[in-house]
C-alpha cells in the first residue's frame, strides 16, 4: 500500500474517532445528563464568577507591581534590601499557597477581634466590615503569592537584558529613571511575557482555594451551594471546567496579542 495513502487513512480514522468521542461527551452534556437546576443557581453562578475574576485579575496586578520593585532591587541592591527581598521569594515559593492563605485568614482575621475586645471603638469606623470580609484576606494572599512567584522572574528578566543596551542608553545621557523605565523595564517584559501569561493561568487555577475560606467564588458557589443543595456533582463541575478552560483561553490570547503587539527588538 501507499504511504501516502495509509498516512491518509490513519489520519482519516483518528480524527473521525476524535469526532465520535466529542459527540458522545457532547449528547451526554446535553441530553443525558440534568442541567435543570442551571435557571435556579445561574445568578450565584454569575456572581461567583465575578468575585473570581476579581480575585484574579485585582492579585495578578497587585502582585505584578510588588513584584517589580522586589525584582529589581536583587539585582541593583542595596544589599541588605536585596537579601530581604529574596528571602521573601524564598519563603512564599517554599510554602503551599493554602497554608499561606490559612494563616493570613486564620491569624491576621483572628486577631481584629481580639482589638475589638480591648478596644470597643476599632469596631466603630467603617473598616470594621472590611475586616471582617474574608474575600479581602484571600486577596492579599493572592497577592503576596504572585508578588513571590513574580519577583524572582522580574529578578531574571531584568538580568537578562543585555548589559550593552543599558550602557548605551547611559551614554545619550539618559538618567537613572529614564534607562529603567525606557529601556530596561520594557526589554525585560518583553523577555518574561510568555512566563507572565503561564503564571497568570497558575492564578487562576489557584482561585479556588479561596472557597476554603468561606469565599463564595465560582468553586465555592459549584462545591458549597449546588452540589450540596442538589446533590448533582458531575454536571456542575463539569460546567466549572469549561468556565475555566475559556478563561484560560482568553488570557492566553491576550498575552498572546501582547506578545505580536511588542516588537522584538528596540
Amino acid at each position: 500500500m501507499n504511504t501516502g495513502l495509509f498516512k491518509l487513512i490513519v489520519k482519516t480514522v483518528v480524527v473521525l474517532a476524535l469526532a465520535a468521542i466529542a459527540a458522545g461527551l457532547l449528547y451526554w452534556l446535553v441530553a443525558a445528563s440534568r442541567w435543570d437546576w442551571l435557571a435556579k443557581y445561574y445568578p450565584l453562578l454569575l456572581h461567583g464568577l465575578w468575585l473570581t475574576l476579581v480575585l484574579w485579575i485585582l492579585s495578578s496586578i497587585l502582585g505584578m507591581i510588588l513584584a517589580i520593585p522586589i525584582g529589581l532591587v536583587q539585582v541593583t541592591g542595596p544589599r541588605w534590601l536585596g537579601a530581604i527581598a529574596r528571602g521573601f521569594c524564598t519563603v512564599i515559593r517554599g510554602t503551599p499557597l493554602l497554608l499561606q492563605l490559612w494563616l493570613i485568614y486564620y491569624g491576621l482575621g483572628s486577631l481584629f477581634p481580639k482589638i475589638a475586645m480591648v478596644y470597643p471603638e476599632f469596631r466603630q469606623d467603617f473598616m470594621w466590615l472590611i475586616r471582617l470580609d474574608a474575600f479581602w484576606y484571600a486577596l492579599l494572599a493572592f497577592t503576596i503569592s504572585a508578588a513571590g512567584y513574580e519577583g524572582e522572574i522580574m529578578r531574571g528578566a531584568f538580568l537578562g537584558v543585555p548589559r550593552g543596551e543599558l550602557e548605551a542608553a547611559r551614554a545619550f545621557g539618559m538618567s537613572p529613571w529614564k534607562v529603567l523605565t525606557r529601556v530596561w523595564f520594557p526589554r525585560a517584559v518583553r523577555l518574561v511575557l510568555p512566563t507572565l501569561a503561564g503564571e497568570m493561568v497558575l492564578q487562576l487555577k489557584a482561585t479556588p482555594l479561596a472557597m476554603t475560606v468561606t469565599v463564595m467564588d465560582l468553586a465555592g458557589v459549584v462545591r458549597n451551594r449546588i452540589t450540596q443543595d442538589t446533590y448533582i456533582v458531575y454536571e456542575p463541575l463539569m460546567l466549572l471546567a469549561v468556565i475555566y478552560m475559556c478563561l484560560t483561553f482568553m488570557a492566553v490570547w491576550a498575552f498572546g496579542y501582547l506578545e505580536r503587539m511588542v516588537p522584538q527588538k528596540r
